[in-house]
């Protein structure tokens, strides 16, 4: 079996719809994310009711929280997560180029389709090498509600941070 290409689109050209969700959340996102370049994604979300739920990593949804009630909300906590991976960067905190590590983690390969709307299982699944020999653990998943909106996917809401569990 063929090695994994992580920045390659794992959908086939005539699933236009699954490509374009897949640019939208995979490369898109997360360059954005180590650019800590909100104007590159905003263009993404639907505003109007947008909602996050955050799983906090928990598996009994008791424990989940209406994290982001707004897409100001989570705007807000992305930048200051992605400002603080920036910064991290900036220090050497890293072994290598993180953005590859974030690629390698990152598997988007299910989208559910129903006419204007999608259910996204993105998970993450890797380590980003640190410079001191340690390592920061990705694991987790995030289930994306998008809408098709004006012709093009975006996102309308999601429920994040919830446990990763393997195959």
């Amino acid at each position: 079996m063929a090695e994994r290409d992580p920045f390659k689109n794992p959908f086939p050209a005539e699933d236009a719809d699954r490509r374009q969700i897949w640019e939208m959340l995979v490369p898109r996102d997360i360059d954005a994310f180590v650019a800590a370049d909100w104007a590159a994604v905003q263009g993404d979300f639907i505003e109007a009711g947008f909602t996050g739920i955050s799983g906090n990593h928990q598996p009994d949804p008791q424990g989940f929280t209406l994290a982001f009630p707004t897409l100001a909300a989570y705007r807000d906590v992305w930048l200051e997560q992605a400002q603080g991976f920036g910064a991290q960067k900036a220090a050497g905190a890293f072994a290598g180029d993180p953005r590859q590590g974030i690629y390698a983690a990152t598997r988007l390969e299910e989208i559910e389709i129903t006419g204007d709307a999608a259910l996204v299982r993105k998970k993450f699944d890797g380590r980003l090498a640190l410079a001191d020999g340690g390592f920061d653990r990705m694991n987790w998943q995030t289930l994306y509600i998008c809408r098709r909106d004006a012709g093009r996917w975006k996102i309308a809401g999601f429920v994040g941070y919830l446990p990763h569990i393997k195959e």
